[in-house]
């Protein structure tokens, strides 16, 4: 039997081993292999727009990826409490097989007293000895004699099965339908959640492709000054050799140049980095084919679109539309039900169970010599004294429901706090923005007054060099505002919820309850979508805890 056992056990593992489907799909392991190695022999940097940056990050960014799964995970956790609510069926079968030296001695006696199951049953073993003749005896009529009756043994079969189908239903509990409305806005939440995460990460990619625009402006503007450098170097050793100015110009010329150097060094070094910061921001993988090259390369420019904006206006849109204000929400109200379900632990637990069972006879092994019949079952409980237990539960839970209610209001203060942020991070940009554009041309015009004075012998070296300096600050102030002016409007868009358009992408995961009055977040409203009362909007002190301070 043992031996029997482990050679099917073998050929069972070698079978499964020896699937095609077993280690994977070799199908497409093999085309994803030839699809990279194609994009790797090619050797050619790929390029993307802003818009096509966007759209490769929502297909690959693994940070969207999980939180898109956390929204299927959450429908799950809806199937699996929702399950407590419904049938449940289950079918159970046994089989059982004794051998015949171990079962012989299992015998039904008959005796004139009437039958007597040995000890045991049907399933534990019998005694292997008589039991000893009863000591009560029937009141015998005198004038008929008692007669003895053979006794007569019954063989048990060596097989025995049992079928039965049970089905149980619960009819009430205060715990169930609490945790199911409960999983429904744990959906919701994991839903802003990754409306958060995807506002979050446009916004990131905007700031992350215009700081590569802005770094590759910043190494043409160095490499334009340190060619105006060279230059300039090579025409005062020209006039040096010449005998027309002295070696100190020449010396100050190569001071200067070598200064620019490091910055032009440093611009370029920014530039790498802010490719490769791209690169893993799209989830684009490392490609030994490219060597040295950059990941990627970012085809666009810095626009400047001035925006006219209303503060109030942009708070009260921001608090409406902004998903991390509506996740808090979402928590608010699955607290909520968690308190209702710790509170219905006190209510009676009423569930039915019924079905059939079908059993083999003891004696006799056949199909259709089997009992059947049918079982029902209501079974009800309900907690009289658990020491507090449910009160030590539902203290927690309500302690848990006024943290999430405070966590609400202090994330609605938090919208406002970066909407104000980003309006004044947008302010500062574009005042300095319209200053430097004027900065810009003058400072190039006193570059070429001061290049032609020295030429014409009037002015000094000196001054050439400080125009040019000033050139460079000018133009690299005029840049890092138009990426602070770029990068403060894509926070701002996203401290509002204004990215609408890519959200419409994800249509197919957008809860119907999310639509609805349920989460309208905007200040008429507290955390439970409650409107307001006039005083809550008031500063309260709490009785017994006020506290005075004087001065002197």
């Amino acid at each position: 039997m043992r031996k029997f056992s482990r050679s099917l056990g073998v050929f069972v593992a070698f079978s499964i081993l020896a699937q095609p489907g077993f280690g994977g799909s070799d199908g497409t392991y093999g085309s994803e292999t030839t699809s990279r190695s194609g994009t790797l022999s090619g050797g050619k940097v790929p390029t993307f727009t802003l818009n096509q940056a966007i759209l490769t990050a929502l297909q690959r960014n693994p940070t969207l990826l999980n939180a898109e799964q956390e929204i299927k995970r959450t429908r799950g956790v809806i199937i699996q409490v929702r399950a407590q609510v419904l049938p449940q069926v289950n079918a159970r079968a046994n089989y059982e097989w004794i051998d015949p030296n171990l079962s012989g001695a299992r015998i039904f006696g008959t005796t004139a007293g009437g039958t007597s199951p040995t000890p045991g049953g049907t399933t534990g073993a019998a005694s292997l000895f008589e039991s000893p003749p009863s000591q009560v005896r029937d009141i015998q009529t005198p004038l008929a004699a008692p007669t003895a009756t053979p006794i007569q043994n019954v063989q048990q079969t060596d097989v025995s099965y049992s079928i039965s189908v049970l089905g149980s239903q619960l009819i009430f509990n205060g715990t169930s339908f609490p945790q199911i409305r409960g999983t429904f806005f744990q959906r919701d939440s994991a839903y802003f959640a990754f409306r958060n995460i995807l506002d979050q990460l446009i916004a990131t990619i905007k700031t992350q492709f215009y700081q590569i625009v802005v770094n590759r402006e910043l190494v043409s503007v160095n490499e334009q000054s340190v060619h105006l450098l060279e230059a300039q170097l090579k025409d005062q050793q020209n006039r040096f050799e010449a005998g027309t100015v002295p070696r100190f110009n020449v010396l100050q010329a190569e001071v200067a140049l070598y200064n620019q150097l490091p910055l032009l060094i440093t611009a370029q070094n920014n530039l790498r980095i802010a490719k490769i910061t791209l690169a893993k921001t799209l989830g684009l993988d490392f490609q030994p084919g490219l060597g040295e090259n950059p990941p990627l390369e970012a085809v666009g420019q810095m626009p400047y679109i001035p925006r006219t904006i209303s503060l109030a206006s942009a708070i009260e849109v921001g608090k409406e539309r902004r998903p991390f204000l509506k996740q808090a929400r979402a928590n608010v109200l699955n607290q909520k039900q968690q308190v209702r379900a710790a509170t219905g632990q006190w209510l009676p637990t009423v569930t039915a169970t019924g079905g059939g069972e079908w059993v083999s006879s003891p004696t006799n092994s056949s199909f259709g010599d089997i009992s059947k019949g049918w079982l029902a079952e209501v079974q009800g409980s309900i907690p009289i004294w658990d020491s507090g237990a449910i009160a030590g539960q539902v203290i927690q839970q309500r302690a848990l429901l006024f943290e999430a209610k405070n966590t609400y209001d202090d994330d609605a203060r938090q919208v406002e706090l970066e909407i104000q942020q980003a309006y004044s991070n947008l302010l500062q940009n574009r005042e300095l923005i319209q200053s430097q554009e004027k900065n810009v041309e003058q400072a190039e015009e006193a570059l070429r007054l001061a290049k032609a004075r020295l030429d014409a012998g009037a002015g000094v070296q000196l001054d050439v060099l400080n125009a040019q300096v000033q050139l460079l600050t000018a133009q690299s102030t005029r840049l890092q505002a138009l990426f602070g002016y770029n990068s403060s409007l894509a926070e701002f868009d996203r401290a509002t919820g204004a990215q609408s358009v890519y959200h419409e992408m994800f249509a197919n995961l957008t809860p119907r309850a999310t639509t609805t009055k349920t989460y309208y977040t905007g200040s008429s409203v507290d955390a439970e979508g409650k409107p307001k009362r006039a005083e809550d909007n008031e500063l309260r002190s709490s009785t017994g805890r006020t506290r005075t301070s004087y001065s002197k």
